[in-house]
């Protein structure tokens, strides 16, 4: 289980609960453990002076700490920051914080979200996105997308409030480190963020998607569709051809049936691809029986790719055709884009 990396971000709550039990340890020594590596941003085990001697020379040697090192970070003139995060093995990562706009009456941001990387690189090849360009690497272990959220935190001196797994990967491929890592965000002794402000995106993997809905937590669940008639889903999301629309409907409505809450969709208007009057009416359809918020997002340009985003009043259009439809829908106006906001564009044009 821990053969790339040997260190204490390779562990969930639960396997660290293990090892503590295999080193007839207490059972409290994982919740302290947890609170110092990811609420008091410990540095070493040396720092942790409620344990013994003995269990923090055992965790050195056997699980060392690692924190990612910032190789590359910029700032948009909207207040968001995107980090090239390197990790352990040297691999690079993607990171974005995303202060709200609205403030607060000191003056700081109402909210903080961070956006983490599942996976380095991903496998899903969507033609949309930068990373899909760059292929996959490997899965990230918890304490990995964790640290991406500790790092934020601490570069913007300010404790996050939302967390969205949106960055790099599919995150229902690497199902058991998410759901690992969305543990420690959400524990009161770990980062203490709320399930509900804990959102997991995937491109519809319909057997991570029902095992979602099993899961005690409240966690919020995104489904990437950008189209719901199956040629055009094949088109811009290739890979995701072997989950047809009609199981990943299915899959969604097992999940409400299980969890009861409601399901946002991410959809990019491109344009002359997804933005035409059928694909509107596919869309309405698709959502049929299902408590649907629909978020319409606005296309970066990636460089050298040939699609464009729609344009003048589509979104807004749209907008008002699903509300009158009965189905919610929002546009995200897209963060940071004079950054290299997108997905993996940073990282590709670091050439890492």
């Amino acid at each position: 289980m821990h053969s790339m990396l040997t260190g204490f971000e390779t562990y969930s709550i639960d396997t660290l609960a293990t090892l503590i039990q295999q080193w007839h340890q207490p059972r409290f020594r994982t919740k302290q453990l947890i609170e110092w590596v990811y609420q008091k941003y410990a540095q070493s085990f040396e720092d942790m002076t409620n344990l013994p001697l003995s269990l923090r020379s055992q965790l050195e040697q056997n699980a060392p700490l690692h924190r990612p090192a910032c190789v590359k970070r910029q700032i948009s003139h909207d207040g968001t920051r995107k980090y090239l995060l390197k990790l352990t093995d040297g691999e690079c990562i993607e990171t974005v914080g995303i202060p709200s706009l609205r403030l607060s009456e000191d003056g700081t941001s109402k909210r903080l979200t961070v956006c983490v990387s599942t996976q380095v690189g991903c496998p899903m090849a969507c033609l949309f996105c930068a990373t899909g360009q760059e292929g996959f690497t490997r899965n990230l272990y918890p304490g990995e997308i964790v640290n991406q959220v500790l790092h934020v935190e601490q570069d913007m001196d300010a404790r996050v409030s939302n967390v969205v797994f949106m960055g790099q990967g599919e995150p229902f491929l690497n199902y058991d480190n998410v759901l690992g890592a969305a543990r420690i965000l959400n524990a009161s002794y770990g980062c203490g963020v709320g399930a509900r402000h804990i959102t997991i995106s995937t491109c519809g993997i319909p057997q991570g998607i029902k095992q979602f809905g099993a899961i005690p937590e409240q966690f919020t669940l995104a489904v990437s569709l950008h189209s719901a008639i199956q040629k055009t889903r094949n088109h811009i999301m290739p890979h995701c051809a072997s989950m047809p629309l009609t199981k990943l409907k299915a899959a969604l409505e097992t999940y409400y049936e299980q969890a009861g809450r409601r399901i946002t969709f991410e959809y990019m208007l491109i344009d002359r691809v997804n933005d035409q009057k059928n694909d509107l009416r596919a869309l309405i359809d698709f959502c049929q029986g299902l408590p649907a918020h629909i978020n319409i997002l606005t296309m970066n340009d990636i460089p050298g790719n040939t699609l464009n985003g729609s344009h003048g009043d589509r979104a807004k259009s749209w907008v008002t055709q699903l509300e009158a439809a009965g189905i919610e829908a929002t546009i995200r106006t897209s963060r940071g884009s004079d950054i290299a906001g997108a997905c993996g564009q940073l990282k590709t044009q670091s050439g890492k």
